[in-house]
């Protein structure tokens, strides 16, 4: 009777892709892979540990999981990813219900500790994160028509409030030959939209190359036959050249959006982050990305109630979120990391009022997202169709302005015509509901 292995993956898509190589190791192992982690022998949960949030929620499916295992309907519980890199043997410690837990560095002999698990319990493996594999068979768990391609991982930046390094380890980016046969590979499964992905994608090639690469990459990945669109993530602001800038421009399948976390705009919060820039000059950066490829979709992450910042500090971030008008934006408060160098940040906001400029920036962008999506009305635009709503009767998909599983989505009528998901079409938009656009194909 064969194993039936189930897999929960939680956080951000490069967590995402460690995912689907585990799966791909355990398949080529022999193992059956379940959907239905509920249904499985052995249930693994891909854990995140960016901030409070995440970990809270990989504790919620851990315990339900632990209530499934209790219950009898699954044999053993793995856990994986970066909660379980960071806090490694405290998680059998303080959960008894788990049975492994698996660093990053040790994914992939994922397949021996599952076989493992079957003779023992209550035991831990972890390589080093420089063994973390970032190639190799996966099993996607994308839409067939888009897929992630993970160029690098780990991070050389110290920002105060972020535990990335600490949990993954120096930046590591991937040889460019292979990067290309992976896109080749995606391609020919029939990926259309290749969705680029690092801690730090503008810092992709400096350890290898000796000098920042991403621009080369990215001319690269355009020549490979199949691949319709070409997104990037994670761009660090100082990083951003002309160079970049023109391959986005001027390469038919570049998506023009460009997702910059600044998190601040104040000089001394940013300081306070070891971020550099300020107000000024990220006002001069958008500026000029606009002016260079007019028409562009900006993406942020926003960080408020970090230790120090007063309320004229805050009004200067909102502020500049009303002049700015990003396309998307997402917000979130400070998370308290131990082992930080903020963790012991004097000045600590209180949450109420952390929870309150949260709510009041979210709030102002949604203002922005209403002008923006009734700027769109009228507009004929290319939407790669992703599926059909039965509730809504009609189709959904997105455009160049809509990341996968982050963005809002587009809805359109095809007055009775069929379409296959990953097909393209010209979609008038008639009308948009919160931050959906509406339209009709034309």
């Amino acid at each position: 009777m064969s194993v039936r292995v189930g897999m929960v993956s939680l956080g951000c898509p490069k967590n995402q892709v460690d995912a689907e190589l585990m799966l791909g190791c355990l398949a080529e192992a022999g193992y059956e892979l379940s959907e239905d982690v509920a249904m499985a022998d052995i249930a693994i949960v891909n854990t995140c540990g960016f901030i409070e949030s995440a970990k809270s929620e990989a504790i919620e499916e851990i315990l339900e999981l632990a209530a499934l295992k209790k219950e009898g309907r699954i044999k053993a519980l793995i856990v994986t990813g970066c909660m379980a890199e960071r806090y490694r043997d405290a998680i059998l410690d303080e959960m008894p219900e788990v049975d492994a837990v698996v660093g990053i560095g040790s994914n992939h002999k994922i397949a021996e500790i599952v076989e493992r698990i079957a003779k023992e319990s209550r035991f831990s493996s972890y390589g080093e994160k420089e063994n973390l594999c970032m190639c190799g068979k996966r099993i996607r768990t994308t839409l067939p028509f888009y897929s992630y391609l993970r160029i690098a991982d780990g991070c050389n930046n110290k920002c105060t409030f972020c535990a990335i390094p600490m949990i993954r380890g120096k930046f590591r980016s991937r040889p460019m030959e292979e990067l290309v046969e992976e896109a080749k590979q995606l391609a020919s499964k029939g990926v259309k939209e290749l969705t680029v992905i690092a801690q730090d994608t503008t810092e992709y090639g400096s350890d290898l190359y000796g000098k920042r690469m991403l621009p080369e990459l990215l001319n690269k990945l355009c020549e490979v036959d199949g691949l319709k669109w070409i997104r990037v993530l994670y761009c660090y602001p100082e990083k951003i050249t002309d160079e970049l800038l023109d391959v986005i421009a001027n390469q038919p399948k570049m998506c023009k959006y460009i997702d910059m976390p600044i998190q601040h705009v104040s000089k001394n919060i940013l300081r306070a982050m070891h971020r550099p820039g300020d107000r000024e000059s990220l006002t001069r950066l958008i500026s000029h990305i606009r002016e260079k490829i007019p028409g562009v979709v900006l993406r942020t992450t926003l960080m408020t109630a970090f230790p120090g910042e007063t309320q004229e500090n805050f009004e200067e971030l909102i502020d500049f979120v009303r002049e700015i008008q990003f396309e998307r934006l997402g917000c979130f408060i400070w998370s308290a990391e131990e082992d930080t160098p903020a963790f012991d940040l004097p000045d600590k906001v209180d949450p109420e009022t952390a929870a309150v400029r949260e709510e009041s920036i979210i709030d102002e962008q949604s203002r922005v997202i209403d002008m923006w999506c009734e700027s769109m009305v009228g507009k004929k635009i290319e939407v790669m169709t992703e599926g059909f709503d039965r509730l809504a009767e009609c189709y959904h998909g997105r455009s160049q302005g809509e990341a996968p599983e982050i963005d809002g989505k587009i809805f359109f009528d095809t007055d009775g015509k069929k379409l296959r998901p990953g097909e393209f079409v010209t979609v008038e938009i008639t009308d948009f509901m919160d931050c959906d656009l509406v339209g009709r194909i034309v």
